[in-house]
């Protein structure tokens, strides 16, 4: 028991300090910063506020209302899948630290969605955002933008002339703006992948064998 309760307890503590972080930066740069002002921290990176409808990286191609509904219920897949986790005595701790990830920046972008756009003023080039009060923002419910700020021009240059069909046009190495939350899932996401692929083809199969289990225990 005091086993399950430890790797409960590091899952939350994970989650709820992760949401914490993102929550906080957020604020800050929404709070104190109009849109499309940057901050130069050094040449290859830079605090860059902007706002965006709420796939990781700034994507936008899915509608608002869907996407946000998709990740209430990918949240709650997950919390549930877990929950179920933890119980288990053979799961590696890696495993559900990299899933806590995931989860936790999933529910950093909802909490955008769902309340910045109650509370918050609209952010524009010329004006800070500003708290309003409930219900006085500039969105509805689950309609609220998401703040991003994180900026990395690794590598910014000019393509050469002779270069085919690009020659010429300004080139970013990695120029995607996005925030901590988008982080925490693409940490959790690429090491699963890395060191945690036979967790993961096993995800597909738990329901058949516990199908399988059942019809054993039936009687004839």
């Amino acid at each position: 028991m005091r086993k399950l309760f430890s790797k409960g307890t590091i899952v939350c503590l994970i989650i709820l300090a992760a949401i914490v972080i993102d929550q906080i930066i957020k604020i800050e740069v929404k709070s104190n910063m109009c849109i499309h002002e940057s901050i130069k921290i050094t040449d290859w990176f830079y605090i860059l506020f902007i706002e965006n409808n709420g796939m990781a990286y700034g994507m936008t191609f899915i509608n608002k209302l869907v996407l946000s509904i998709f990740r209430i219920m990918a949240v709650g897949v997950l919390a549930v899948y877990i929950s179920r986790l933890i119980k288990k005595s053979n799961v590696r701790m890696g495993y559900l630290v990299c899933l806590a990830l995931v989860t936790a920046g999933a529910a950093g972008n909802i909490f955008d969605s769902m309340f910045y756009g109650l509370v918050y003023s609209e952010s524009t080039p010329y004006e800070v955002s500003s708290f309003v009060g409930w219900g006085n923002g500039y969105a509805p419910f689950l309609m609220g933008k998401v703040v991003d700020m994180f900026y990395f021009p690794l590598i910014e240059t000019d393509l050469p002339q002779w270069l085919p069909i690009w020659g010429g046009d300004h080139f970013i190495f990695f120029s995607p703006i996005f925030n901590f939350a988008d982080s925490c899932i693409s940490v959790g996401v690429v090491i699963l992948l890395l060191f945690y692929r036979k967790e993961l083809s096993q995800i597909s199969f738990s329901s058949d064998k516990n199908e399988q289990n059942e019809a054993k225990d039936m009687p004839d």
